[in-house]
């Protein structure tokens, strides 16, 4: 009688049992909170990775693309003249360059656009031996650098011995490209402190190709 009585005290009451599932529910509650924290951590610090290396490639390509800025040049049947194309002001750019993100052959027009509440938006088309504007005015843009504004400055060969920056630069009248552009990336939130900047030497700054605008000249050959 005594030896079933200690075999039926060795076995677990119906209160320890709820006690210890009760304890193991809490502790797996536990390990999922803490891997949960763990995966949106993981997820929030991969997102940020990814928007800075997104960020920083296309810094890089307009990088390349105004170093390899080339002097374009095209003729106005109207004016009967030929011009370089080349057109900034303080928020926006449009050049012509032998730098193309799909890797193509030809050159390729660039266009920057800075929106304030938006970004700066890029715009690309093909370059043939005409004025690109009709085609940009066509073409769809992409937001390249979302909630950043563009500022941009230009360094001018004032004289030998000077060189000015200034926030508008007009190919058609200066018949060169600018030596240099200044790029300033502000962000908009006034809790970012990323800003970024870019002096960008341009090689082929100046085409001696390209003769003086006179619309009296009917020599005018081809485009670029």
């Amino acid at each position: 009688m005594k030896s079933r009585q200690c075999h039926a005290q060795a076995g677990f009451t119906l209160l320890e049992l709820m006690l210890s599932m009760s304890l193991s529910a809490l502790l797996l509650g536990m390990l999922s909170a803490g891997v949960y924290a763990v995966v949106n951590e993981w997820q929030r610090d991969t997102s940020v990775l990814d928007e800075t290396l997104d960020r920083n490639l296309s810094i890089l390509q307009i990088e390349r693309a105004l170093t390899g800025a080339f002097p374009h040049s095209y003729v106005d049947q109207e004016r009967l003249a030929r011009f370089l194309y080349f057109r900034g002001t303080d928020s926006e750019l449009k050049w012509v360059s032998t730098v193309s993100p799909q890797r193509q052959g030809g050159l390729t027009a660039w266009h920057l656009r800075s929106v304030s509440g938006e970004g700066v938006y890029l715009g690309l088309v093909p370059a043939f031996a005409d004025d690109p504007e009709e085609r940009f005015a066509a073409a769809d843009t992409t937001l390249l650098l979302p909630g950043y504004e563009a500022r941009f400055t230009y360094l001018w060969q004032e004289s030998l011995d000077q060189k000015t920056w200034v926030d508008e630069w007009v190919g058609e009248e200066r018949q060169s490209l600018p030596i240099a552009v200044h790029v300033l990336l502000v962000p908009e939130a006034q809790d970012r402190d990323d800003l970024m900047e870019l002096v960008v030497p341009i090689k082929a700054w100046r085409n001696e190709d390209i003769e003086p605008v006179n619309p009296g000249n009917s020599a005018l050959g081809g485009g670029t």
